[in-house]
């Protein structure tokens, strides 16, 4: 028999999401916003309502300028303007929404969100649990293994591991070398110069992994890649800039924190909390309904 799914929240992707598209007019008696955590409540109802899961986690970036990363590379996300205040105070309303609900939350002030849904896949995979990963960040996709489902929420669009490569033109196993290859603009990480997504997804169809084109990388200019010939003398000269890239988009798997309590089955809704948590927030009675019906 089937193990239940294990369902891992990118919190940050839908917090985001709900900053940008609900007017800051949302806002409590103290006219604080509360637009996006207003929007990620909503979100999590209807994750809940469609899955009925019972065990999920949900991962929130503790610090939304630092990791581990930047002590690799100072300038990793240094183009990202910082967190408001208004911001980061409805990250910490989310979070203790999303527990009030009975769902296990994880932060970590050295790794990010991505590396904890690596590290509680990896967990619940080995105990023989199918993992989903609620996103719609194409960096976790390196994640999926052949159980497993990448869910982008928003646009109702599942994929398992061969529908990976139908979207993003690489093996799941392949995305942090793609990113290496062309260099990541959201993250302000650096690739190798004049690869773009078309030339990345040809040398891993062809090498399969970064060390496989350094081993090999006097056939490079024999392929059948427009500018082979180019591409073989920047991968030559830039090695290094794609392997610090490498370290930077690769998905940690063993974040000590999330180890010590990888628990996601979920627990009892504490009504108590919950209600004077929307009474803070000055949520009506609709969405505290819903929510008090997922329990």
């Amino acid at each position: 028999m089937s193990l239940q799914p294990v369902y891992l929240v990118d919190a940050s992707i839908y917090i985001f999401r709900a900053w940008f598209s609900i007017s800051d007019d949302f806002s409590n008696a103290a006219g604080e916003p509360t637009n996006a955590v207003y929007g990620f409540t909503g979100f999590l109802c209807n994750l809940l309502e469609q899955t009925q899961a019972e065990h999920i986690g949900v991962a929130f970036d503790e610090s939304l300028s630092k990791s581990y990363r930047n002590e690799i590379y100072p300038a990793y996300k240094a183009n990202r303007d910082p967190a408001p205040e208004e911001l980061k105070r409805q990250f910490k309303w989310a979070r203790s929404v999303a527990e009030s609900m009975g769902l296990s939350c994880f932060a970590d002030d050295r790794y990010e969100a991505d590396d904890l849904i690596g590290t509680l896949a990896s967990h619940w995979r080995e105990r023989g649990h199918p993992v989903c990963i609620i996103s719609s960040d194409k960096d976790l996709a390196q994640l999926v293994e052949k159980s497993d489902t990448w869910w982008d929420f928003t646009r109702n669009q599942k994929l398992n591991h061969a529908k990976i490569k139908d979207k993003f033109g690489v093996y799941p196993e392949q995305i942090a070398d793609y990113l290496a290859l062309t260099g990541d603009a959201v993250d302000n990480i650096p690739g190798v110069p004049g690869i773009g997504p078309k030339s990345a997804a040809a040398l891993l169809s062809h090498f399969d992994n970064l060390g496989e084109i350094w081993e090999r990388i006097d056939e490079v200019q024999h392929l059948s890649i427009r500018g082979a010939k180019s591409i073989r003398k920047k991968l030559g000269e830039h090695r290094e800039v794609a392997e610090l890239a490498r370290r930077l988009t690769c998905i940690e798997t063993r974040v000590p924190s999330a180890l010590e309590n990888p628990e996601v089955t979920r627990s009892e809704l504490d009504e108590a909390r919950l209600n004077r948590l929307f009474d803070e927030m000055a949520f009506g009675g609709m969405l505290r309904r819903r929510c008090l019906q997922t329990a």
